[in-house]
């Protein structure tokens, strides 16, 4: 995790494990009712955009994740995919998190939004974005200086993912917790 210092500097602290809140609330947003979705930020905008310039610069994080899934607009509906490493290994997501004050109940909420970018090559035929997703080299740049970590803001290559056709029970709150989300069909 990347921190200001009392100079202004952005300083790697030791990484710590928190949950958060799925979504960057904007500074200027005033009640809960008022917060937008902001699920994603865009690495092409992410510098320019005062809803994450600052979160950027200094709150940037990895979000671990065992694979994501992507929907396919077919004649029938969409089909949902479910993509992973093909190693098996955990996707480190390049994220931000950010707290908010709640100015009703002085409530401090801690969130958090992945990057996404341009899809690779093997995920464009299912969906033209996806998480930027660190390679383990990768990782330690960017928390460490948002110069480097604007130079990360890529897709993952090719060969590091797997994607297959999953079943559309997806995205379904009673089937949340079914380990059978992610098995294949044909």
């Amino acid at each position: 995790m990347v921190k200001m210092d009392a100079a202004g500097s952005a300083r790697l602290v030791t990484p710590e494990a928190f949950f958060g809140r799925w979504a960057i609330p904007p500074w200027w947003t005033k009640t809960r009712k008022e917060l937008p979705s902001t699920f994603n930020a865009r690495a092409e905008t992410i510098t320019a955009r005062p809803m994450f310039r600052d979160a950027f610069r200094e709150r940037r994080c990895i979000i671990p994740a065992s694979g994501y899934y992507e929907w396919k607009p077919t004649p029938t509906g969409k089909q949902p995919y479910y993509i992973s490493a093909r190693d098996g290994s955990p996707l480190p997501f390049a994220g931000l998190w950010d707290e908010w004050h709640d100015p009703e109940d002085g409530q401090q909420i801690r969130s958090c939004t992945i990057i996404v970018t341009e899809g690779n090559a093997l995920t464009r035929p299912i969906h033209d974005r996806m998480p930027v997703i660190l390679v383990a080299a990768q990782q330690t740049a960017w928390l460490a200086s948002a110069a480097a970590a604007t130079e990360l803001l890529r897709p993952a290559p090719n060969e590091m993912l797997q994607m297959w056709p999953v079943s559309r029970r997806v995205n379904r709150a009673d089937n949340e917790n079914d380990p059978k989300l992610i098995e294949a069909i044909h």
